[in-house]
């Protein structure tokens, strides 16, 4: 036992030494009627549960057959207290075994409001009614208790306490008699999620665990304080169980960044805390008969907090939507600090190579340390890895990688200004991560300059860059890609040009609102999307600015370009058709090298933009090349038209009639010519509406 640690305190009975000289233990009571009765109900529990005999796949399901003798499930040794027996592991369940429980066997189609009704139902089933030990285990002890009966429609057991006495805290004062008062004061019911089952290795009290663990696990993890709030519709599984369910198994096996597992539970304990204090408002204002001033204020601070519960609820469930979650991603909070300039203004070149020859050092000498044109002497560091190079640059540094395949397993945090460049062509300068981890290369500085690299990602959760702040700049680079590719997050610049980017299981390219794009003869392929632009609807966020020149984007599995948004409510879209005529900022698109006024997008074109909204829709490919760059502007423009006129009417609401074009010119900058588009799966272009 660690120093320091208060020693646990261990209860045990008069009776106890007794007991345990001789050999004996607890004498559970034989269930009523016998052994006859015993095997009738054993032998029902396998006609309702058991499987086909063809269903191979699921021999080892908590559900198949109980004609083997003994059990199938492991024990768990106590670590602290060796007096306490051992109890049945079931916290390693699969996802499947889980999924087709809950799917099955437990909740099947009920509504949110029929939970604990089904529960019950299953639990009836399943669960040994009487005659088996457990440890009832909270945040402060652990004492052994014995079941004696069920009510399962309270979801709860009727226990006692075992003969011996057994408490294991690290408090002195749970006593017998203590521990019997707090029975009493709860009459002698424990939550069955309380319950840790005590091992038996005859197999009888299998499903009685496994049914425990099930209903731990759904109350622990899966059901939220507000579910019957909501839709109470037929597909609560669809709807809540299988995505929250999937997200607890996506974290458990590193598929989610942790910084998006950090925002999910804080945005959890947000909605329960803010949800609590909806509840009790509500609460106090329907015991009062009082139609006081108080009272309506009461009320309008409900509505608040309701409108701020339903939506920390539609981030949560953007996060458990498998398919949601990467589209929208977070807001990373990068904690990378600069270093600045050297105390003595020096910048120094670092060379990067395992080995070096003398001839190409002599090349390196003439072409990139002593050029002809450099006046200054430069001071020169060697490294063996980039990822050394990097952490020891400062602002201004020039780091020079040199042919060679490097294997690095952190990720590279660049704060500072700095030029990262390989010395030969992409293929032969190849930097490769191996090792769990959620980035690769993250950016933060003002101005960042990789060129000639090779970047191979592997064993990824998150993209293979990420510019999340100042202007990152990509040339002539190839990125082998594991989830997404690259990320421009919101107030950042990317210029990427000459580049080759493929492999992505998201978007080649994710662009975020507010932030500004340069994307010139790049070939992105073999991605899940090609471009992603994400939702920039929101009053908060500022248009993007993209620039898409003379780029290739094919045989992506969707679309080349698909742009995310919400589904637009009517009145917006009656305004936008509506009111198009009052937008007073001119934009221009470039188009095929056409140049064409927003002024000029009529009526049935903006209207009809509005009303696509309304599905996901797929593009023909007929003159794919050709169209998709026309195509692609006129949806990014009407959007942002649409967003100019969803913030008036915001402003009007306000009483605000005359705005500041500043205010109001929150327009994106869109050029896009001269891009090919070809076999990609769903076309060129598409949007998303979530």
């Amino acid at each position: 036992m660690a120093q320091g640690e208060p020693e646990p305190v261990l209860a045990v009975s008069g009776e106890e030494e007794e007991k345990k000289e001789g050999g004996e233990g607890p004498e559970l009571a034989p269930a009523a009627g016998g052994v006859g009765l015993q095997e009738k109900v054993q032998g029902l529990k396998q006609e309702l549960f058991q499987e086909d005999d063809d269903d191979d796949d699921d021999s080892c399901s908590d559900y198949g057959s109980r004609d083997k003798s003994g059990t199938i499930l492991g024990r768990i040794v106590p670590d602290r207290n060796v007096l306490f027996p051992d109890t049945f592991q079931t916290n390693h369940l699969l996802f499947y075994e889980r999924f087709k429980a809950y799917q099955d066997y437990i909740l099947a189609d009920c509504k949110a409001s029929e939970v604990k009704e089904f529960t019950a139902e299953y639990l009836e089933k399943v669960l040994e009614p009487s005659g088996w030990q457990a440890i009832w285990r909270t945040n402060v002890f652990e004492v052994l208790v014995e079941v004696v009966d069920v009510e399962y429609s309270t979801l709860k057991a009727v226990v006692r306490l075992s003969e011996p006495f057994l408490c294991d805290s690290h408090v002195s004062t749970f006593t017998l008699e203590c521990m019997q008062e707090l029975l009493e004061l709860k009459k002698h019911q424990l939550p069955v999620q309380e319950l840790w089952v005590v091992f038996d290795e005859s197999g009888e009290f299998d499903q009685t665990a496994l049914a425990i663990e099930h209903v731990r696990f759904f109350y622990q993890h899966i059901w939220r304080s507000w579910d019957e709030e909501d839709e109470d519709d037929f597909d609560y599984f669809v709807r809540c169980v299988e995505p929250r369910l999937r997200l607890h198994y996506d974290i458990l096996e590193d598929r989610v960044p942790s910084g998006l597992i950090a925002d999910y539970h804080n945005l959890l304990s947000q909605c329960e805390v803010l949800y609590r204090k909806f509840v009790n408002l509500r609460s106090g204002i329907s015991s009062s008969d009082s139609d006081s001033e108080a009272e309506n204020v009461s009320m309008v601070e409900g509505l608040k907090l309701y409108d701020e519960i339903e939506h920390l609820k539609q981030k949560l469930k953007l996060i458990e939507n498998p398919l949601l979650r990467y589209v929208f991603g977070y807001q990373k909070h990068t904690g990378l600090q600069a270093k600045g300039s050297r105390p003595m203004g020096t910048k120094i070149t670092h060379v990067v190579s395992s080995t070096i020859m003398a001839s190409l050092l002599q090349s390196l000498l003439r072409e990139k340390l002593c050029p002809e044109t450099c006046d200054e002497e430069l001071e020169i560091q060697f490294h063996s890895d980039p990822l050394t190079a990097v952490s020891a640059c400062y602002e201004g540094d020039t780091v020079i990688i040199c042919p060679g395949h490097y294997v690095v397993d952190g990720m590279f945090c660049i704060a500072d200004s700095i030029e990262l460049e390989g010395y030969g062509l992409p293929d032969d300068v190849v930097i490769e991560k191996r090792g769990k981890g959620d980035n690769f290369v993250d950016c933060t500085g003002a101005n960042i300059r990789l060129s000639s690299l090779k970047l191979v990602q592997h064993d990824a959760v998150e993209g293979i860059l990420s510019v999340h702040h100042g202007k990152t700049t990509l040339e002539n680079c190839v990125l082998q890609c594991e989830t997404t590719g690259v990320t421009v997050r919101t107030s950042a610049e990317l210029l990427m040009k000459n580049s080759d980017l493929y492999g992505a299981k998201g978007a080649g390219v994710e662009i975020y609102p507010g932030s500004t794009c340069t994307l010139l003869d790049n070939g992105i392929h073999h991605c899940k999307e090609g471009i992603l632009i994400k939702d920039f609807l929101d009053e908060h966020y500022d248009s993007p600015k993209i620039t898409m020149v003379n780029n290739v984007i094919h045989n992506n599995e969707g679309y080349g370009v698909v742009l995310v948004k919400p589904t637009v409510s009517s009145d917006v879209k009656d305004i936008a058709a509506k009111n198009s005529e009052d937008l007073g900022n001119t934009q221009t698109i470039q188009s095929n090298g056409e140049t064409e006024n927003v002024e000029d997008l009529g009526h049935p074109e903006l209207h009809e933009c509005a009303m696509d909204e309304l599905e996901l829709h797929e593009r023909a490919e007929i003159s794919e090349q050709t169209e998709g760059n026309c195509e692609i502007a006129n949806e990014l423009v009407a959007t942002s038209v649409k967003k100019s006129q969803m913030h008036k009417k915001r402003l009007s609401e306000l009483g605000i009639t005359e705005a500041d074009d500043n205010i109001m010119s929150q327009e994106m900058f869109v050029s896009i010519v001269g891009n090919q588009f070809k076999r990609n799966g769903k076309g060129s272009f598409g949007t998303f509406l979530f």
